[in-house]
């Protein structure tokens, strides 16, 4: 019997009641279902309402920790970005509001914005940029696709290859541009003269001194310049995809034009909409190459909107109307930008 009364006290179940009463808020009484034979005496357990909430603290105090500590480790980036980009831009923007001259600037409220409408050059610069960026956004992208699904094929060489083909990326654009300019040179460059013995041009003369032909100078040199950019990343984007994605279509029937439309296309859409952005806003803002090989001309025939901004503050020293211009290809970019997330959005949603 004294075993048995042992044993029903270890095995006993303990169920731990809230007391009821105000008075004993924050204490527990616990009571054991015991054996009949038992006789056990209800002993309750209190702990003070003070030790529970001080219990609390280490925890919210470790939290609080954890939510400060990432942005200790990103402020100098934080910082940085601020200084170098925040800043910049609000000092922009408020220069387009302002006139300057020579020694003192003054309050003009949207008066620059007003000029803007009937600047006839700037309308030129407008269309111009859309040409330059469209032309050279073409010709990237599809040569870029072709380079990188033959570079997504095995064959003998394919790493000096794709060394090769990634070199133009890491050209300085100004080099890029005085290479091009010296090759268009008719009279140290071989260009023109091979396009009068193709019979594309009546005379070997310079590309860049016609304004009907002036443009495709730039516009050769930067697709020169931009392929690597769209062959590195679509050719990532191709790594990612499934083999068997590949040869489940195969198995079907499929063929090589249905597999690239209908398996390789769809999963490379998300990231051509991310790089045809970043690639047509560089495009947009990029003067270096169009300043180096024709400062704009001939007769504004090249004359984008970065370069009439730059002629605009360090030419004409006008750096309010300046600002004002660059404020404008700001909104429009970022117009642009807005639409094609949406429609990269869209994209994933259904691949």
């Amino acid at each position: 019997m004294k075993g048995s009364a042992k044993f029903c006290q270890l095995s006993a179940a303990l169920i731990c009641l809230p007391a009821s009463s105000p008075r004993e808020r924050g204490e527990e009484l616990c009571f054991a279902f015991r054996h009949p034979s038992t006789t056990v005496e209800p002993k309750p357990m209190t702990y003070a309402v003070s030790e529970i909430r001080s219990a609390g603290k280490p925890r919210r105090k470790r939290l609080s920790h954890a939510a400060v500590e990432p942005w200790l480790y990103l402020s100098p980036a934080i910082v940085l970005l601020v200084v170098v980009l925040l800043v910049p831009l609000v000092i922009g923007i408020s220069y387009s509001f302002r006139k300057f001259s020579a020694f003192k600037s003054e309050y003009v409220g949207f008066g620059q914005y007003q000029a803007m409408l009937s600047d006839q050059v700037l309308g030129q610069a407008l269309v111009n940029t859309l040409w330059w960026t469209a032309a050279s956004l073409f010709f990237q992208f599809f040569l870029g696709l072709g380079l990188a699904l033959l570079l997504d094929k095995p064959f003998w060489g394919r790493k000096v290859v794709q060394a090769l083909v990634f070199l133009p990326w890491a050209v300085p654009s100004f080099l890029s541009g005085l290479t091009w300019a010296w090759l268009f040179n008719p009279i140290i460059g071989p260009l023109p003269h091979w396009l009068f013995a193709l019979g594309l041009k009546a005379e070997p003369t310079n590309v860049l001194s016609d304004p009907s032909t002036a443009m495709w100078g730039p516009i050769v040199a930067n697709v020169w310049f931009g392929i690597p950019f769209f062959a590195i990343t679509l050719l990532a984007a191709l790594k990612s995809i499934p083999s068997e994605m590949h040869e489940a279509a195969a198995i079907d029937g499929a063929s090589p034009w249905q597999r690239f439309t209908k398996v390789t296309l769809p999963f490379l859409a998300p990231t051509i909409a991310i790089t045809v952005m970043l690639r047509t806003i560089w495009i947009a803002t990029f003067a270096d190459l169009i300043f180096v090989m024709t400062e704009g001309g001939p007769a504004g025939s090249t004359n984008t909107v970065p370069v009439y901004i730059y002629v605009s503050a360090f030419k004409s020293l006008d750096k309010g109307y300046a600002s004002a211009v660059a404020v404008l290809l700001l909104v429009l970019l970022i117009a642009y930008a807005i639409a094609l997330i949406g429609i990269r959005r869209s994209l994933v949603r259904h691949v």
